[in-house]
Order: C-alpha cells, then sequence, then structure tokens
C-alpha cells in the first residue's frame, strides 16, 4: 500500500499590516520581499477582508470559521465560547501536530495571553506574548515594551518577540517534516512597540508612506462617530500632511526578514505545504483624520493582505480579483487536510479559488463591529456595526451613528457618502438586503428589526414584536456537539431553521 504524501498547512500572520504595506500590492517604499516572493510563487488575494477590524475577534474568526457574533470573541479580551472547537483542536483530534506559536489573544486575560496553551495545540511549541515577558527579567519586560527602546540601544534581533517566534517555528518544520501538521506563527510586528535592530529603524527614519487623498478628508457627511474620533485632527491643515511611522515600517521589514527564514525551512522540509499569509486588521495611517483602527470599515482597516501557496494547485504568481474574507480560511484548511467541513462552519473554502483565479467563491464579504476592547472604556465604547461589499460598493449599517456607502469603483478612497443618494437607491437596498440576511443565517445575537427600519428605507416593514417569525438553531457540528432538540417536542430538530 502506497503510504500518501502528509497533508501539512502554515499560517503566517502579521499584527495591524494594511494590505498595501506589501510590495507586491503596492510600491510604498516598504520592503518585503519575502512576502512578495511567496506572492510570485502562490496567489496573491486581491480584495480579501478580515471579519472585523480588532485583533481578538479577527483572530477568533479565523481560527474556528464562524463569525465574532456567533463565537462570542465581538471585542477585545473575551475569550471564544467552550462549545467553540479551533483549528488546533480539530486537527489534532484528527491526529495531526499542531503548533500555535505567538500572539494568541483569545483566552479572555489581556493582551499577552495567560500563558496556558489551550486545547488542541502542542505545549512544548505553545508560546503566547506572556511566555516570551516570562522569559525575561523586569528591566527587559520594560524596555520590551518601549518604543524609545531602539534609541536607546542597539536591539539585538535574538531579543525580539519575531525572533523568537521564527526560531521556534523553524524547530517545529524540522521535527515534523513527516507528520500532518498545522503550524500557526502569529507576529505581533509590525504592532507598536515595534523593537527592532536599529539598521531597520535606521533606514526608515525618514520614509514617507504615500499620500492618499483621503488624507484630507474633513468628513463631511460621514457618521458623527468618526468626526469624534478625529478629534482635534479634524482642524489640522493637511495640505502638506506626511505619513511618517519609523518603527512600524522598520517593524514590517523586520518581521519580514523573520517570514523568510520560516519559508526557507518549508522549502526545505514542507515542500507541499499550503502556506497561507495574513493580517488580522489593517491601520488608518491618517487616512480620513483617523488612526489605528476601530469602528469603522474602511479599506484601510479592514482589507487585508492574503497571500496563499499550494503547490500544484495554485498558478504562480496569479491573483484572484474577487472578494474573500478570512471567515473561508479555516474551511480551507481542513478540506486541504481531507477532513469534513461542518454545517456550523460560516465561510465557503477557499480550494476551488486557489486552482482557478477567475472563481468566485462568494457574491460578497461581510464585516463587523461591537466594541475595541472590554477593559477598556474609550475608543468609542460600544458601536454595533455591520458592513457588506460586493466588490464594487460598501455599505455599512451603525445602529448608534449614521449610515454609509460608497463606490469604490469611482472612489476608492471612500470620500463620498452615498447613504442618501437617488441614484443609489437600488444598489443600496439590494445591499441592505443581502445584510440582513447574513445577519438571520448566521444567527446574529444582535439582529432585529431596528437594523431593517433605516431612516433610508422606504420600504421597511413596520416594527413587529414576533419579527420574521423564525427559530434558527446552531447547524450541526457532529464531532463536537450533538444534533440540537426540538423546544416543541424534545424530538431530534428536523430543520436549523423554521418556524417558531
Amino acid at each position: 500500500m502506497t503510504q500518501r504524501e502528509p497533508r501539512q498547512t502554515v499560517v503566517l500572520m502579521t499584527d495591524a499590516t494594511r494590505w498595501d504595506m506589501l510590495g507586491c500590492y503596492r510600491d510604498t517604499g516598504v520592503a518585503t520581499p519575502h512576502l512578495d516572493a511567496l506572492a510570485g510563487s502562490g496567489m496573491r488575494f486581491e480584495r480579501a477582508y478580515t471579519t472585523q477590524p480588532v485583533c481578538a475577534p479577527a483572530r477568533a474568526a479565523l481560527f474556528s470559521g464562524t463569525w465574532p457574533h456567533t463565537n462570542g470573541v465581538w471585542a477585545n479580551n473575551q475569550a471564544p465560547g467552550r462549545d467553540v472547537p479551533t483549528l488546533g483542536t480539530r486537527l489534532s483530534d484528527a491526529g495531526a501536530a499542531t503548533g500555535f506559536i505567538g500572539k494568541w489573544h483569545l483566552d479572555g486575560t489581556d493582551y499577552f495571553g495567560s500563558g496556558r496553551c489551550p486545547r488542541g495545540w502542542d505545549p512544548e511549541y505553545w508560546y503566547d506574548m506572556r511566555a516570551y515577558l516570562q522569559e525575561l527579567t523586569p528591566e527587559q519586560r520594560t524596555a520590551s515594551r518601549n518604543p524609545r527602546t531602539v534609541d536607546a540601544i542597539d536591539v539585538a534581533p535574538d531579543f525580539t518577540y519575531a525572533h523568537r517566534c521564527a526560531d521556534r517555528a523553524v524547530r517545529f518544520l524540522e521535527e515534523h517534516r513527516d507528520r500532518d501538521f498545522l503550524l500557526v506563527v502569529s507576529f505581533d510586528e509590525p504592532h507598536d512597540p515595534a523593537l527592532t535592530p536599529r539598521a531597520y529603524s535606521d533606514r526608515y527614519a525618514h520614509h514617507t508612506f504615500p499620500h492618499d487623498d483621503n488624507v484630507t478628508d474633513e468628513l463631511a457627511g460621514k457618521p458623527p462617530h468618526q468626526q469624534v474620533w478625529a478629534g482635534e485632527r479634524l482642524s489640522e491643515d493637511r495640505q502638506e500632511y506626511e505619513r511618517r511611522n519609523r518603527q512600524f515600517f522598520a517593524a514590517q521589514e523586520f518581521v519580514d526578514t523573520q517570514i523568510g527564514r520560516i519559508l526557507d525551512r518549508v522549502d526545505a522540509d514542507a515542500t507541499n505545504a499550503l502556506v497561507i499569509y495574513t493580517s488580522d486588521h489593517g491601520d488608518m495611517l491618517g487616512s480620513h483624520r483617523l488612526y489605528a483602527k476601530g469602528p469603522a470599515m474602511y479599506d484601510e482597516i479592514t482589507r487585508v493582505p492574503l497571500l496563499v501557496r499550494l503547490p500544484g494547485t495554485t498558478p504562480a504568481g496569479s491573483v484572484n480579483p474577487h472578494p474573500a474574507s478570512h471567515i473561508s480560511l479555516a474551511a480551507t484548511v481542513l478540506e486541504h487536510h481531507g477532513l469534513p467541513v461542518p454545517a456550523y462552519l460560516q465561510g465557503p473554502s477557499l480550494l476551488p479559488a486557489l486552482r482557478d483565479p477567475e472563481v468566485r467563491v462568494t457574491s460578497e464579504v461581510f464585516v463587523e463591529f461591537g466594541r475595541y476592547e472590554v477593559d477598556h472604556d474609550g475608543f468609542g465604547g460600544f458601536q454595533p456595526m455591520r458592513g457588506v461589499f460586493d466588490g464594487r460598493h460598501k455599505l455599512v449599517v451603525n445602529l448608534l451613528s449614521t449610515d454609509e456607502l460608497y463606490d469604490l469603483g469611482g472612489d476608492p478612497g471612500e470620500l463620498n457618502n452615498l447613504i442618501g443618494s437617488p441614484a443609489h437607491t437600488s444598489v443600496r437596498d439590494d445591499l441592505h438586503d443581502r445584510l440582513l440576511h447574513w445577519m438571520n443565517t448566521t444567527r446574529d445575537p444582535f439582529r432585529g428589526y431596528h437594523w431593517q427600519r433605516r431612516p433610508w428605507r422606504a420600504d421597511a416593514p413596520a416594527a413587529t414584536w414576533d419579527h420574521d417569525g423564525m427559530t434558527r438553531q446552531r447547524p450541526d457540528d457532529p464531532a463536537y456537539m450533538p444534533r440540537l432538540l426540538d423546544y416543541t417536542t424534545g424530538l431530534e430538530m428536523s430543520e436549523t431553521t423554521r418556524r417558531k
């Protein structure tokens, strides 16, 4: 009997890398040669989106295949529900080795994690940020969190989190070359404090990120909460505005170097592995006079880099122009490993698109927002938002603010809010219908008639207590959850969605 080749997957992540910080997407002067080479040997997704532009919710969706509103992580420092298996659990239960190295941010504690390996991952390789800090003296810990450290000393590569994560990833690949495995390497860089050796930070001392017209956006006709977020930046004269962030850009090049070390080992020991690179979200970098990330759905923070290589499947150097979402990555990994994709997972596999870049696996992608972080009172607090993008038009509904519609075909900078445009009524209402359908079918716990009855929706039905009168139970996940029971009979449900 012929032994099959091992099924292997390597997922590489950085934190806060904008889609256009990679040279394969846009020449910005930020050097990313190793990721560019990965794009050249695989497929680049031109329009990939996160599920929520905040660290923990994005990661929860990526590693569970369920939306933040489904898995319970709709803000930072929340943990997924106990009945939400991650990819580590599913693959380890199927006999694969599973290593998670890097930032986890899904145990409900704090930014650094608990240091405890969750179910499904190999404790020998577990290395969240608390584990890193526990290797340091108190003085080193403080230095590791201070961006000014790069000016005080020449930071050694092996002091950084990125380098230590890459070391462990290389060892995992060497030791598991003949086994089925899932390896995740989740870097914190280029997220601040963005420590790098001085040679990297010196290269970007005078670097200016290319100008985009939306850095001068005065936010007229935009949601009021964005104006609050912009604060004093609203009154700035931005005609000579330059986008500089020495450490952020330096850390992107540095982490690219560490990714290169891992890819070299993949090429030596896991030549047939599925390799995925992405980022959890982007960074506003001053666009729309906003900073960091938060309750907005502009491309600067929701559109992410997504590079995928599967030898023998992905055409080298190919580009998929269609919308794609992080919600599809879990199903993609399971299908690659020959495992069933349960109905409980909420995104289609990307494997058909990996075979043919002209294939569009979904008609639209969705993005949501709940809260930036449970711990913090700031960052806008609770901001219930849901958005949909069909490849050209983007609709954003915000219950506590005003809504947005953009035509990215003619307005890629998302400057002109068309929510009240009579010429766009048809496309707006069609996107709205798709959004409401998605909220229903994914059992969004925040759904209700208030999302339907928007000031601009002339044909919205009257509010009723029963709304659509449906019961929507959790879809099947046979390996981890028994089939649910019908409340009125006590018998197994016949249909997940039915009249109440």
